[in-house]
């Protein structure tokens, strides 16, 4: 009769493979069953979201960044889900040239480099070389071309690195590694990620990432409701007076 040990045990042995900050263990036995023969037995430890928490069975791991939550059961349907991966990259990578983009004005308006506005308040500035109109048009098309190309890769992936499916050629610059991921010297110039399939570990911390990035431009619209002023500005008020300027103290005062 075979035995399954979850401690050690002799001839066994502990294989982990860590992925950043969750670390999958695994301890793989060999026992001697009742005939004399050798029965593996695998355990796996998978790091969930809630710590014994076991996720859903179409969240199985394979997924970058997947810790299985999913409360309101939203990826049941496998199309659905892989709709959900496609939009959560997306909103990551805006939240993240976001957040770079106001933390660096910000810093240039509080140092006095430039004479810059608000982050909250920029989309109100008249530009000198073009109207808002004009810009909002512009905006309108670059954005709605390169995001009906993502689309279109998205339902038939591939297509988009194919010859002739962008202009000037650009379709060589963009090697279309897989949906998400176009690739090539433009979108990838360092080849981090050449072998997209065996590229996990660039993915989940690309995602994580992402991920602390769309929490933190909730952050900062919260801020900006609350305090009516930019991060840096919070920031260097916080470290003034640490111990009493804190985010509970300024949403008691804010709401009294």
């Amino acid at each position: 009769m075979a035995v399954v040990l979850r401690g050690g045990i002799t001839g066994g042995f502990l294989h982990q493979r860590r992925d950043t900050s969750s670390v999958i263990t695994r301890r793989i036995s060999s026992v001697k069953a009742a005939g004399g023969g050798i029965n593996p037995t695998v355990v796996v430890e998978r790091a969930t979201w809630l710590p014994g928490l076991n996720p859903p069975p179409y969240l199985d791991g394979k997924l970058a960044g997947d810790y299985g939550f999913d409360p309101l059961g939203l990826g049941e349907d496998p199309e659905s889900l892989r709709w959900y991966v496609q939009a959560e990259l997306v909103h990551s990578r805006f939240a993240m040239l976001g957040v770079a983009g106001i933390l660096f004005t910000d810093l240039l308006r509080t140092t006095g480099i430039r004479n810059l506005p608000v982050w909250y308040e920029a989309g109100a500035v008249k530009f000198d070389f073009a109207s808002t109109k004009t810009l909002i048009v512009v905006q309108f098309l670059l954005m709605g071309f390169a995001e009906t190309k993502r689309y279109v890769d998205y339902v038939s992936p591939g297509s988009q690195a194919k010859e002739g499916s962008f202009f000037f050629g650009l379709e060589a610059s963009l090697e279309g590694l897989e949906p998400g991921y176009p690739g090539g010297p433009l979108l990838n110039p360092l080849g981090l990620a050449k072998d997209i399939k065996n590229a996990h570990d660039w993915k989940l911390k690309e995602i994580k990432n992402g991920r602390l990035a769309m929490m933190a431009m909730l952050g900062f619209f919260v801020q900006a409701s609350v305090t009516h002023t930019g991060p840096i500005d919070n920031l260097v008020e916080h470290l003034s007076n640490p111990w009493h300027k804190t985010i509970i103290q300024t949403l008691f005062t804010s709401a009294s």
